[in-house]
């Protein structure tokens, strides 16, 4: 199969899932309203509750989604087979990913811009809502450490990848300032201006590597490390209209934009996928994922199938700004259907390397020494990037230089391939920053409701003092895990975390469709996915703990145990208080019923009434 043919099924794939299946949730399934005024409107406070346009929203809901997952994980499953990894990137995104954004965006807006943790508690009950608040957090903080390792990577001593990047902060504030306080809702103009500063980073940046200036941007992995907990900080904190919202939008035209390029150098190119269709590495061994390709390829590759992370976008700044109902299909399906295309993309750019040169990017020298292998053009490569790529595990650096081989194959772009590689770093680590930013925000969201129950104060979410300690304390556990850890360690159990959360949202989500919608047989669209995802992630949780972590015998070793372990019984009592009130809602009701109403339900959480009402 070559590259192209890839390309045409899977956008012929998700283009009808998006029609047909997204528009068959919302009519039967969800039933939109758009006559329903949406939190944005009712609790507008113009800090994290704001009306916001559809295509802005969709910019930041999918840039905040859309991390390093869509892009490392199938880049890492490449170690399989291009094969495994297209499957499951199609089947689980329509069938599972897609539905499960959708369902989480819809019940948080039907619940006021509630957390997950909240639709739990008013869903299900106390004990799923605390232990979904305690999950989110454990779930959160490695999630946001397996983001960050793979930045990390890629920018470790490369001044010009660095330089491009901290030039997107002040671009954001700028167009954030430009689209609120200088020319109010001139968005086009705020775009232009964003994107024209963005590539300005990319084209200056080598000047600024080839200066002596270049020191000033040139850190170590530790340092690194360091420099994006304080951006996280920073980032949390802000008002989401002064960097959050516009750096996620700008971001958007970029991400989006280099998809579509990409798209089409594919076409022009037609590069030859030099991997085969499975590899020997599909009954385990392989040196980059140590296990089997199930249930590993379903972890490894989290964001372009499915992501437990998107619940929390789902569930957190993005129901705050939908200004109305009818923006959400795009939104949540629409949003999850173009991430897939960007993992489809990535998974053609790093099956596009000859094998051998794909090993050494991606292992440890002392590793790929033992495969074996002879790298065929790797100095070549090197040398076109004007940056030594060998041995710079976690995908990142592996991708950039798939892509930037596709972009320099066009005619007259040969000569630019160091300015394409530069360029994909930057939209790889756009990609993770705008989630590191997000995210930190969302996980500080829960852990001020959780401090507000011991301290009230904390739970007011304008309280500055709360506000700084909630977020320094999220910020501290992640980039501790950033720093101590690689990407051996933390990508698995962010993987086992990210779809240990995807089960706990599906649970969620169902018990939201059985209780609300007169058809319990609708309830089957996020039932089927979560029974998947359940065994998938324990027999996956379960290899970490016992084959790659607690043989370490180390702390950290010990720690990633706990953490895994932690999650996982946390999952389990999600599901088995779920499926008590699954069994509750059936056999009173039968598969289709009228609902009643349940008007003081959610008196306590101030939310609106069932979401059949």
């Amino acid at each position: 199969m070559n590259a192209i043919t890839i390309l045409v099924i899977s956008l012929c794939v998700l283009t009808l899932a998006y029609r047909f299946y997204g528009a068959f949730l919302s009519a039967k399934v969800l039933v939109l309203d758009p006559k329903r005024e949406t939190p944005s409107h009712k609790l507008k406070d113009g800090h994290d509750y704001l009306p916001t346009n559809k295509w802005v929203l969709f910019g930041h809901h999918f840039a905040a989604i859309a991390g390093a997952g869509p892009l490392i994980g199938p880049v890492l499953a490449a170690q399989f087979g291009y094969l495994p990894g297209l499957m499951w990137i199609l089947i689980g995104s329509v069938l599972a990913g897609a539905v499960h954004d959708y369902v989480i965006l819809f019940a948080s807006v039907r619940h006021q811009g509630a957390s997950l943790h909240q639709i739990a508690r008013d869903y299900v009950g106390k004990l799923t809502g605390g232990s979904t608040a305690i999950a989110v957090l454990f779930i959160i903080v490695t999630a946001l450490a397996g983001l960050s390792i793979a930045v990390v990577n890629a920018l470790s001593q490369s001044a010009w990848g660095t330089f491009t990047i901290a030039l997107t902060i002040p671009a954001a504030i700028f167009v954030g300032l430009y689209m609120t306080k200088f020319r109010k809702d001139k968005i086009l103009e705020a775009s232009i201006i964003g994107v024209a500063l963005l590539l300005f980073g990319v084209f200056f940046g080598f000047y600024v590597q080839n200066s002596p200036f270049a020191q000033y941007f040139t850190f170590d992995k530790k340092q690194l490390a360091v420099i994006l907990a304080v951006y996280g900080f920073f980032a949390s904190v802000l008002p989401v209209w002064l960097l959050l919202v516009p750096r996620d939008y700008i971001s958007s035209y970029l991400k989006i934009g280099t998809i579509g390029l990409l798209a089409i150098g594919i076409m022009i190119v037609a590069p030859k996928i030099q991997m085969p269709a499975i590899t020997q590495y599909v009954n385990g061994g392989g040196p980059i994922i140590p296990g089997k390709v199930w249930p590993y390829v379903c972890i490894t590759i989290a964001c372009g199938a499915i992501s437990g992370f998107h619940a929390l976008i789902s569930s957190g700044t993005t129901p705050k700004m939908i200004n109305n109902e009818k923006d959400m299909l795009a939104i949540g399906y629409g949003a999850m259907v173009v991430e897939s295309i960007v993992s489809v993309m990535a998974l053609i750019a790093a099956t596009s390397l000859i094998p051998a040169d794909y090993f050494a990017i991606n292992c440890k020298p002392e590793i790929f020494a033992k495969l074996g292998l002879v790298p065929q053009r790797l100095s070549e490569l090197s040398m076109m990037v004007q940056e030594n790529v060998a041995g710079r595990p976690g995908g990142a650096v592996s991708l950039a230089v798939g892509m930037a081989y596709i972009f320099s194959g066009i005619p007259g772009m040969k000569a630019l391939m160091g300015y394409w590689y530069h360029f994909i770093i930057m939209f790889e680590a756009l990609f993770i920053l705008t989630t590191i930013d997000a995210g930190t925000r969302v996980a500080r969201y829960i852990l001020q409701d959780i401090a507000g129950k011991a301290y009230k104060p904390f739970g007011d979410r304008k309280w500055v003092p709360g506000v700084i300690i909630t977020s320094g304390m999220i910020v501290l556990a992640w980039g501790y895990l950033v720093y101590n850890g690689d990407i051996s360690t933390i990508w698995p159990m962010f993987g086992v975390a990210n779809q240990l959360l995807a089960t706990a949202a599906l649970a969620i989500g169902t018990s939201v469709i059985l209780k609300n919608n007169k058809k319990k047989i609708y309830g089957l669209v996020t039932f089927i996915p979560m029974v998947f995802m359940l065994v998938t992630t324990v027999v996956a949780d379960m290899e970490n703990i016992l084959i790659n972590y607690l043989p370490l015998k180390t702390f950290n070793g010990n720690l990633n145990a706990f953490l895994s372990g932690t999650m996982l019984v946390l999952v389990m009592i999600i599901v088995a208080d779920c499926s008590v009130k699954w069994y509750g809602y059936i056999n009173k009701y039968g598969w289709v019923h009228e609902p009643e109403r349940d008007k003081n339900l959610f008196e306590k959480a101030e939310t609106t009434p069932d979401l059949g009402d």
